[in-house]
């Protein structure tokens, strides 16, 4: 309900009512009764109202500005004081005709005409009764009309359907005013006084905030009953809307409240930082526009950091956002954006510091002089992405290092063993609490250039689970034609990888996956001899050891003979940290006399050895005499380098079953099933009676059953070694082998040739037979490795009998 045009409130009658006086008062059913008996006359004049409606009883101001309309009103309060209202149909028209007014109007008194300062005239008039507009006689000098009365259908006195609608009408209007801020709260008496079930409904129908055509047809509605109940469904979507109205200004009044709190605490709090020497938040984003604008970032990152700088302005500072968004901004600024170091393309000086830093590697340190010669010859080319494949502790991750110090980049390692979420690659949104960019984008901001070397340890230790695949993840950040717009989810957008050198590190490549492979360049780093191991421990372990323990070289030493015991006697690796840690004890024991001030021999002697380090553990497998039928060297690769095994095979009497033991796996069995056909089937050709095979059982044995064994490559040695078991012949002295081998005979390749070679080297082995196609593993390899070995190359089986048995007889040997 709108605001009430009531001056004050009184019980009085319309006939008590004088104009001058200051109260107007309500209808009383007395009134209302008086009013429905009077006569109207035949003919009014027609005053048009604009926007408002004016129902039977009710009061209300009117302020009259057109000269038609002043000139009516003061002829009226001269004469009857009696005019007929009806409102405009359109309330722009200035002089509204006959067809631009509508044809229910009200009869109305005029109680008081106001002549106002600017003009107008204002005129309270009080509505009595409905009529219709039946003929328009003139329209000037204003509009009268003749008009008919409308009767009103009222429903019976004691309806309570109609007494249940008042009621309801009665208990809204004071609901709405109750609640209504507009709405003086001394309404509500004049309601509680109203006496007249028709006054009521028309006092409420004036006083809605309806438009002017819905009063309208209020006004027209002729029966009571009716116009009662649309009235309640009016004031019942108007209390609706005052009441959404009322809770969203309350809702906006306690978020301003707060906000203005909030704002007058920030304003304190700033004035305290500003006391005590601090920086404010203003002079904080000053500060973050002055770093931006030294940046060498291009238009879409520049445009992309003022537009979340501008979002953080907007910011109170107060919000947990605002410390997110401050760290994307800081990151923003830390990062690198198009800084580049200066490579160093002095090819000589690279080399001396691989020669410095690695003995040995020869292959190795060549491809990467390769590499910085292209770099060197196309400034622009995109860096290489390297895998440094081999056994642990060979200096796979001090390569990178060195790398990095001969191109004189930034060096940022990466440890990626047991990485199982693919947002510590990718970053994480910054919409989650403690969100932080991935380690490739933190690295890079760490290393403060675009292009350092990025060395990516133990990359086929990455792992997956419910959280992703980080190892899918990394196929972006490897692909030379994708890592130039890198994409970080923290960052959220595109970052420039094409320039950093990516060397990963590896020591399986069954792991790594085949995708992910593909896109690196795989670089073989093999296992040390003994010679290089010496070497190695000479020239780096041992100066490290007595830097790290406060020696010096007169405090110890160490010959190379004494290296060697300690490389044979106490390590099996392919690497040099097993030998790193026994060198340390030995300095130990060094650093332990000079505290205590006791006698030691600063020359270290095998005795010196045995007493620091105990008895030799793990003393290297010799080659054993050809005394026993069946027993073959073989040659194998492990994890940790090559090795020697031995091929044992004995036969007991029964019905020709094979029995295999020593841990082995699926395919070496294979290989002896293979040999044992093949024996079978070329009897006659090994000299072999075939009865035998259905009289003897075999019992072949690997020792070191506590160690798993398997792989293809002792085909050749479990062939002969079932042979020489057969025949009782002995096997070439000195002699090792290995090859996979099949049914028709043939001899086939196999890998890890060059830590075959020096296991054999280590167990003074001569002679070494292999397959014809692994001719160019050997020649691959360097030839101080090849000294003091002979070489056989073969394609079939029975080239390995011819080269592998003697004609001789073992000592004692089975009649079968």
């Amino acid at each position: 309900m709108k605001k009430s045009n009531f001056i004050t409130l009184d019980s009085l009658s319309l006939q008590e009512f004088d104009e001058n006086s200051e109260l107007i008062p309500l209808m009383t059913p007395e009134d209302e009764e008086e009013i429905n008996n009077e006569e109207l006359p035949e003919t009014l004049p027609i005053l048009s109202l604009r926007n408002t409606v004016l129902f039977p009883g009710v009061v209300i101001p009117i302020t009259a500005g057109r000269d038609t309309s002043i000139k009516l009103i003061n002829d009226a309060n001269k004469g009857s004081k009696v005019i007929g209202v009806v409102a405009q149909k359109d309330e722009s028209i200035e002089n509204p005709t006959a067809k631009d007014i509508h044809e229910t109007g009200t009869v109305a008194r005029i109680l008081r005409v106001l002549k106002m300062p600017d003009g107008n005239v204002t005129v309270i008039i009080q509505g009595k009764k409905r009529f219709k507009v039946a003929e328009v006689i003139t329209e000037k000098p204003y509009m009268n009309a003749t008009i008919r009365e409308m009767p009103e259908a009222k429903p019976a006195l004691k309806s309570k359907e109609f007494s249940a609608i008042i009621d309801s009408i009665k208990d809204l209007a004071l609901e709405i005013i109750k609640e209504s801020p507009n709405i003086p709260s001394e309404a509500s008496f004049a309601i509680k006084n109203i006496e007249s079930n028709s006054f009521l409904v028309n006092f409420v129908s004036s006083n809605m905030n309806l438009s002017v055509e819905e009063k309208q047809s209020l006004l027209e509605n002729n029966d009571l009953k009716k116009r009662a109940l649309a009235t309640l469904k009016f004031m019942n979507v108007e209390f609706q809307k005052l009441e959404l109205k009322n809770d969203i200004q309350s809702k906006v009044q306690m978020d301003m409240n707060q906000q203005q709190r909030e704002y007058f605490l920030h304003q304190q709090m700033k004035t305290i930082q500003e006391e005590l020497g601090g920086v404010s938040h203003d002079e904080e984003l000053e500060e973050m526009k002055a770093r931006a604008l030294e940046k060498h970032w291009d238009d879409n990152v520049a445009k992309h950091f003022n537009k979340e700088i501008a979002k953080m302005q907007r910011m109170n500072p107060q919000v947990a956002e605002y410390s997110i968004q401050r760290n994307y901004l800081e990151l923003f600024l830390d990062l690198p954006w198009n800084e580049f170091s200066d490579d160093k393309f002095d090819l000589k000086r690279a080399k001396k510091i691989l020669d410095r830093d690695h003995f040995g590697l020869e292959d190795v340190k060549r491809r990467i002089i390769e590499y910085l010669a292209v770099l060197k010859l196309r400034n622009d080319m995109k860096s290489p992405i390297l895998c440094l494949y081999g056994p642990p502790g060979v200096g796979k991750t001090s390569l990178g290092k060195s790398i990095a110090e001969a191109l004189g980049r930034e060096y940022v390692r990466i440890s990626l063993g047991g990485l199982r979420d693919e947002a510590e690659i990718r970053g994480h949104r910054k919409t989650y609490i403690g969100a932080m960019p991935g380690r490739i984008i933190q690295s890079l901001k760490k290393a403060g250039t675009s292009n350092p070397v990025f060395v990516l340890d133990e990359i086929d230790k990455l792992s997956n689970s419910h959280q992703g695949d980080p190892s899918s993840a990394m196929l972006e950040v490897l692909d030379p034609e994708q890592n130039s717009e890198f994409y970080d989810n923290f960052l959220e957008m595109g970052y420039d990888l094409s320039k950093v050198m990516f060397i990963a590190t590896s020591n399986s490549l069954s792991t790594i996956q085949p995708a992910l492979r593909d896109r690196m360049e795989i670089i073989n780093v093999t296992g040390y001899t003994i010679e290089e191991k010496v070497e190695i421990a000479k020239r780096h372990l041992l100066p490290k050891q007595l830097k790290e323990h406060g020696l010096t070289n007169d405090n110890i030493k160490i010959g190379k003979a004494q290296l060697e015991k300690i490389v044979e006697g106490y390590t099996r690796e392919s690497g040099v940290r097993g030998l790193e840690k026994q060198i340390a004890k030995m300095v130990r024991y060094a650093a332990k006399n000079i505290a205590m001030e006791e006698d030691y021999n600063i020359k270290i002697s095998n005795e010196d050895i045995i007493e620091i380090l105990g008895g030799p553990k793990l003393e290297r497998d010799k080659y054993e005499n050809n005394n026993v039928a069946g027993v073959v060297t073989g040659l194998a690769w492990t994890r940790v380098g090559g090795d020697i095994l031995f091929i044992e095979s004995i036969l007991s009497k029964g019905k020709g079953t094979m029995t295999i033991t020593g841990n082995l796996g699926k395919v070496m069995k294979e290989s002896a099933t293979i040999a044992m056909e093949y024996i079978k089937s070329n009897a006659e050709t090994f000299g072999i009676d075939a009865s035998i095979f259905d009289k003897y059982n075999v019992h072949i044995h690997v020792p070191e059953g506590a160690t798993p064994k398997d792989g293809p490559s002792a085909g050749v040695t479990m062939l002969t070694s079932l042979v020489s078991l057969f025949t009782q012949k002995k096997v070439k002295k000195s002699l090792a082998m290995t090859g996979e081998i099949t049914l028709r005979g043939k001899v086939l390749p196999v890998g890890g040739i060059k830590e075959k070679i020096l296991a054999a080297k280590r167990a003074r082995i001569k002679e070494i037979l292999l397959c014809e196609e692994n001719r160019r593993d050997i020649e691959e390899i360097k030839p101080d490795y090849l000294k003091g070995l002979t070489f056989h190359y073969v394609t079939d089986m029975s080239d390995v009998i011819k080269l592998a048995l003697t004609d001789q007889k073992v000592k004692n040997p089975k009649k079968l």
